[in-house]
């Protein structure tokens, strides 16, 4: 899978970031807007689909209005942080869609997590019932997000 991030040219960045937009959007549409063939498009989609660069396609439901979400940053320390911890914390949180974005990173914490819940309460009750019982959680940090201002019309 390394290998195949590393050569992914234009066409296969941009298909990448209209799914991410919207991954029900019609194959024709994507190789419209990307300048390919719609035969040429899907066998690109399936090649990074069959190379692990796209993993699934998740349903994120919500309310009908995605401005009443809220965001959380969550800043997560392990109790330590061998291989096994990291790998057993990470596929945890993959089971759990309200973690949109889980980076490992360097410095004072070892994950950064972007979550997205309907409100502070269902965050609450994530954050109880579900993040502090993740495997080798030692400390939680919550930021609730007030504005995404990379996207002031939201």
């Amino acid at each position: 899978m390394a290998g195949m991030r590393e050569s992914l040219n234009d066409k296969d960045r941009a298909i990448l970031r209209l799914l991410k937009l919207d991954a029900r959007r019609s194959n024709a549409e994507i190789a419209a807007e990307v300048g390919l063939a719609p035969s040429t498009c899907h066998r690109r989609i399936k090649q990074l689909e069959r190379s692990g660069v796209i993993r699934g396609y998740t349903l994120v439901p919500g309310s009908g209005d995605d401005r009443d979400a809220v965001n959380i940053v969550v800043q997560v320390t392990l109790e330590r942080q061998t291989e096994d911890y990291l790998a057993r914390f990470e596929a945890a949180v993959r089971r759990h869609p309200e973690v949109r974005h889980c980076f490992l990173v360097a410095g004072n914490i070892d994950y950064w997590l972007r979550v997205e819940c309907e409100s502070v309460a269902a965050y609450e009750r994530l954050h109880g019932e579900i993040l502090s019982r993740l495997p080798g959680v030692a400390r939680i940090n919550s930021s609730v997000a007030m504005r995404d201002a990379h996207r002031p019309n939201r």
